[in-house]
């Protein structure tokens, strides 16, 4: 799935934080995560846990790896609850 994208149109912010998801800043790229979307499938804590660890607050930290890395584990997020904004 391609986590700069729904319905086949790039997101923006002031589209994802209307739809609910909540915005992690990053330097280069902004993560966006929904939790009422979330399956909890855990691609993206299996994926990167230094971005993504659910006991840390707060629990994404996009600069923890690169901006390739972190689209990597974005776009293998099944339910879409993932999504980001690269800068």
């Amino acid at each position: 799935m391609d986590g700069s994208m729904i319905d086949n149109q790039k997101v923006t912010e002031e589209l994802l934080l209307e739809m609910g998801y909540r915005k992690y800043h990053g330097k280069d790229i902004d993560i966006y995560w929904s939790e009422e979307i979330c399956a909890h499938v855990g691609n993206c804590v299996r994926g990167n846990h230094a971005v993504f660890e659910v006991g840390r607050r707060p629990w994404v930290i996009p600069d923890n790896s690169t901006v390739a890395d972190d689209i990597a584990v974005i776009n293998t997020c099944p339910s879409g609850a993932l999504k980001y904004i690269e800068k």
